[in-house]
């Protein structure tokens, strides 16, 4: 089993990613002659490759992005897509940059692949990052009340299932003890980890549907192996199985004409979350696949999650780095 080999110079390599990346955006966030992005590498420092789980032999990392001297932040915790086989973290750090621009803080995870550890260890990992965070929050000037967790894809299945897994669902177990010694803080293997709200972008919702029939996935194959109990194991991993009443707000965002991650999949989740009494919204883009959308569809994404965002978690008082 090939596992990816941590040294200081791919720790190095990818806190050189995300300072090339911010940089790489200036040009064309430049408004008026000032860079957007000049102003928040002033205001933010990063924290790169965090271990905050090591299991299978694997240390799974985040990266922190916090704004400087202020008031405990909302935050975005990012989790990359890649169908639970593929991708990193370093590749989608751009992705931080509208959430940077407003002034919140930003988490970007990583977790274990298939090739690493076969389903359901993306999930558990994402839960394990989900609670270092709130370990650590008071360190990073992280705003527990104000988590929002975002990913697209895979990313978006993980986003669904962090944010809405309770902790009798089992899944958390792996994840590092509560810290005792912290004033408030009791020793627990299972606490609740509440977030504000979701943002599912594309997400695989039902797991079993891309198993087998008409619908099925190379890469959600993989990730689920030759278990005979894959499709109870898939109901266990599926959003779908976890909606109920009292879940934060979920926005969904899916191309209609998507056939890596089906539409139908956005369409249920809606239709379950509004009998559930759940606040959600589904953002559809016409004619549109798997992601790849134009500026303007991607403007338009954004001036949808922000509004969405303000009612739902800052109130209208969302942070602000200050740039016009």
């Amino acid at each position: 089993m090939t596992r990816l080999r941590r040294t200081p110079r791919t720790a190095a390599i990818a806190a050189a990613c995300i300072a090339a990346a911010l940089l790489v955006a200036a040009p064309a966030l430049a408004q008026g002659g000032d860079s957007v992005t000049v102003d928040i590498m002033s205001k933010y420092r990063v924290a790169p490759n965090i271990t905050y789980l090591t299991a299978s032999g694997y240390e799974s990392k985040l990266d922190v992005m916090t704004p400087r001297g202020q008031d405990p932040a909302p935050t975005l915790i990012y989790i990359h897509g890649g169908g639970w086989v593929g991708g990193t973290k370093e590749a989608s750090v751009l992705r931080a940059l509208p959430y940077l621009e407003m002034g919140w803080a930003v988490v970007n995870v990583e977790y274990r692949m298939a090739r690493n550890e076969l389903a359901p260890g993306a999930v558990e990992d994402c839960r394990c990052a989900l609670r270092w965070i709130y370990e650590n929050a008071e360190d990073y000037n992280i705003d527990t009340s104000r988590l929002v967790v975002t990913g697209a894809s895979a990313g978006g299945h993980l986003s669904l299932t962090t944010g809405m897994l309770p902790a009798s669902a089992g899944l958390d177990r792996l994840c590092p003890g509560r810290d005792a010694s912290r004033p408030g803080w009791a020793a627990s293997d299972e606490y609740e980890m509440p977030v504000a709200a979701i943002v599912n972008w594309f997400g695989i919702t039902d797991v079993g549907d891309l198993l087998q029939g008409v619908n099925a996935k190379s890469y959600a194959v993989a990730w689920m192996g030759s278990r005979p109990d894959r499709m109870e194991l898939a109901k266990h991993v599926s959003p779908m199985t976890y909606v109920r009443p009292g879940l934060p707000p979920i926005l969904t965002i899916h191309g209609d004409v998507d056939n890596i991650v089906p539409y139908q999949h956005a369409l249920d989740l809606h239709a379950a979350l509004d009998e559930a009494g759940v606040v959600n919204k589904i953002h559809t883009v016409p004619g549109k696949g798997h992601g790849n959308f134009s500026a303007e569809e991607s403007q338009e994404i954004f001036r949808v999650i922000r509004a969405f965002l303000d009612e739902h978690v800052t109130g209208g008082g969302g942070a602000s780095t200050g740039a016009e």
